[in-house]
């Protein structure tokens, strides 16, 4: 028995998988004050409710947002950064590049370290790797004695070149080891190793600040599961897709910076066809991500606490592989409202779980997503977490009413449908964008939707989007833990060399290879992995451009193999190919991993007799003429093969799955259910 643990904004989900398949699922408010507390009782309730002894928990794979919140809401360590000589305001200048050129109150992140602790430390290492000034030894030494007494729990060290030559970082290290040991440090040459300046110090500082949290919390989560009685250590979900141990995350926390993400779409490439649109839409966001030869995208730029409008150049960078998807401020618990035009938005802010939506009764005040759900008949007040939460309808009326409808003039069903369609709209835009990037069009993939929300507004975004069909697999509102359960234990390491592709030797590169592949070899023996394999990647331009694709690195003759590899990756990407200038590759990775687990994602659980059909209820549709008597389905009792034409509603414990009128839903041999749209 495997079980997935998800921590969301608003939702803690659970999933529990033995060799049959899925064998049950959870879901409990978040406790934010305390984020393990939810997870311990929503796997003692998991457990009791399913029958399941804690002994017989084999496994059990948890994804965070732990580091995120940290980062956004600023709960982390005191923390310094020591730079080279001239460049402690990397930080503060970044890519002197304005996301919004006409906006003269243009707002951006304050960084994590303020000014007066970004230190200057005399030392100086070329772009060749040679040292040009040596490093001040006596200077770090009183350095380290100061910080320790004025209080700084955490440093970050980022020399300039350090990628190239590590040896003055390291010195650093051993140096504030013995002065100040109770410091936490970490070296940019350890945690990003790569070029450009401003991502690998804004990255090293934010893995620092959140350590300490992020490993006091992973110690108390073990000490709570084994409380439980499940002896074995948990396994930490990666934000590209992989697993590491606690020990591992622990050092490296920023790996973890959406860890919950991943999930969803690891879940969604094992149950659907080799490319896809997944669409995850939880309490507080939405989350799309292209599914492409059978696996999700993966990125190493990616940016935290974007400041407007979630634009790209309006948050904390941070250089780490992250399962590339895009991510919008809209959720079930997105607050609506008027704006100063008069115009209806919605997000990006959340109710969350404390206090939540108006009709969860627990002190909302504010209309959101999931009361405008309500109020149209999609959800069953009192089938909420299959009738563990009863739903407030008359409440989030009334706040609709107040806060929506009578401002804008208009019934409260016209108000609630127009923050429902406009959701959906948001999301069909950003996949749009998000699918086009990437070569590929919208139009001709399938959607996979899942969480929470995600199967109420999955056949609405579709339709927007011009998507053929939208699939709901088992146990769609707690997918994300799911798909934690086929990950297999890896780590990907880089190593930046900017060379001309002919310039290169292939016993250098073979060199490069091999040195990141004993790392990894050593770090998942080490975690128990006896079977560890290798993936080659280079990053690579052409002679001139700024940023990088990533080219998989075969063997064959060299150059022409690794040329055509990029010739072909490039115009997949961008329908053609480039000037004819040199090819340059600037970062060399390799991602190290263990055999991916044997798991089925099928639903296990049905409901034994009766009739599928519960009944109907008035559910609104603007196409059909307003409120509609609209059939009722559990879905644990549909058979594989039953048809059902819209509109209608097929209700599990955790989402529920809407069918519009002109639309139909099929139910497949794997118990998930496809809308055609």
């Amino acid at each position: 028995m495997r079980i997935g643990v998800d921590i969301g904004g608003t939702f803690t989900d659970l999933c529990a998988v033995d060799d049959a398949g899925i064998a049950a699922v959870g879901k409990v408010l978040t406790t934010h004050d305390e984020p393990a507390r939810a997870v311990e009782e929503g796997l003692a309730a998991l457990l009791a409710d399913a029958g399941i002894a804690a002994s017989g928990v084999t496994r059990v794979v948890h994804g965070t947002t732990l580091v995120t919140n940290a980062l956004i809401e600023r709960t982390g360590s005191r923390t310094a950064l020591l730079a080279t000589a001239g460049f402690r305001d990397v930080l503060e200048m970044r890519r002197e590049h304005r996301y919004e050129l006409y906006d003269l109150q243009l707002e951006l992140p304050a960084p994590l370290v303020p000014r007066h602790l970004r230190l200057d430390v005399p030392e100086r290492i070329l772009a060749d790797g040679s040292v040009r000034t040596a490093l001040d030894e006596a200077y770090v030494v009183r350095l380290g004695r100061e910080l320790a007494a004025r209080g700084i729990e955490a440093v970050a060290v980022c020399f300039l070149h350090a990628f190239t030559n590590p040896v003055h970082e390291r010195r650093v290290a051993e140096l504030l080891a013995e002065v100040a040991p109770e410091l936490r440090v970490a070296l940019s040459s350890d945690v990003v190793p790569e070029i450009r300046e401003f991502e690998r110090a804004s990255t090293t500082v934010a893995n620092v600040y959140v350590q300490d949290l992020t490993e006091r919390y992973l110690r108390d989560l073990e000490r709570r599961l084994r409380r439980l009685g499940i002896a074995g250590a948990p396994h930490i979900m990666l934000s590209n897709g992989g697993l590491a141990t606690v020990d591992t995350a622990a050092r490296h926390p920023i790996r973890i910076l959406e860890s919950g993400p991943a999930g969803g779409a690891l879940a969604a490439a094992a149950v659907g066809p080799a490319n896809l649109l997944a669409f995850d839409m939880g309490g507080t966001t939405a989350k799309l991500c292209l599914i492409a030869g059978g696996a999700p995208l993966v990125t190493h730029q990616f940016e935290v606490d974007r400041k407007y409008r979630l634009r790209p150049g309006s948050g904390l960078p941070v250089q780490v592989p992250v399962t590339d998807m895009i991510e919008i401020g809209v959720g079930g618990g997105s607050i609506a409202r008027i704006d100063a035009l008069g115009l209806l938005t919605v997000g990006p802010d959340s109710a969350g779980s404390e206090p939540g939506p108006v009709c969860y009764g627990r002190g909302g005040t504010e209309p959101t997503v999931t009361d405008a759900d309500l109020v149209l008949g999609y959800l069953d007040p009192g089938y909420f977490l299959g009738g563990g939460m009863r739903l407030d309808a008359e409440g989030a009326r009334a706040v609709l009413r107040e806060k929506i409808a009578d401002p804008l003039g208009v019934s409260v069903e016209e108000a609630a449908w127009g923050i429902h369609t406009s959701v959906n709209e948001d999301m069909a835009n950003a996949a749009r964008v998000h699918a086009v990037e990437r070569g590929h069009d919208p139009g001709k993939l399938p959607m996979y939707t899942f969480g929470g929300a995600g199967p109420v507004h999955g056949a609405g975004v579709a339709r927007a989007l011009g998507a053929p069909s939208v699939v709901a697999p088992p146990a769609a509102g707690v997918l994300s833990a799911a798909g934690f359960l086929t990950a297999p234990l890896a780590f990907d390491f880089v190593r930046s060399a900017r060379a001309a592709v002919h310039d290169l030797a292939s016993a250098q590169v073979d060199a490069l290879f091999a040195e990141m592949e004993a790392e990894g070899e050593a770090l998942l023996t080490k975690s128990g992995v006896e079977d560890v394999t290798h993936r080659r990647i280079a990053e690579m331009r052409y002679a001139g451009q700024g940023y990088e694709i990533r080219v998989p690195v075969h063997g064959g003759s060299w150059p022409d193999t690794l040329i055509g590899e990029f010739t072909r990756t490039y115009r997949a990407l961008y329908r053609r190919t480039g000037p004819e200038v040199g090819v340059e590759v600037l970062n060399w990775r390799v991602v190290s991993s263990g055999p991916a687990p044997d798991v089925t994602l099928r639903l296990k659980v049905r409901a034994a007799g009766g009739e599928a059909r519960k009944g109907t209820r008035e559910a609104y549709f603007p196409s059909a003429g307003g409120f509609v008597d609209t059939a009722v389905f559990d879905r644990y009792r549909l058979e594989p093969g039953t048809r059902i034409d819209g509109p209608a509603i097929v209700e599990e414990r955790e989402s529920t799955v809407l069918v519009p009128p002109g639309a139909h839903c099929v139910v497949r041999e794997d118990a998930a259910l496809e809308v055609t749209v």
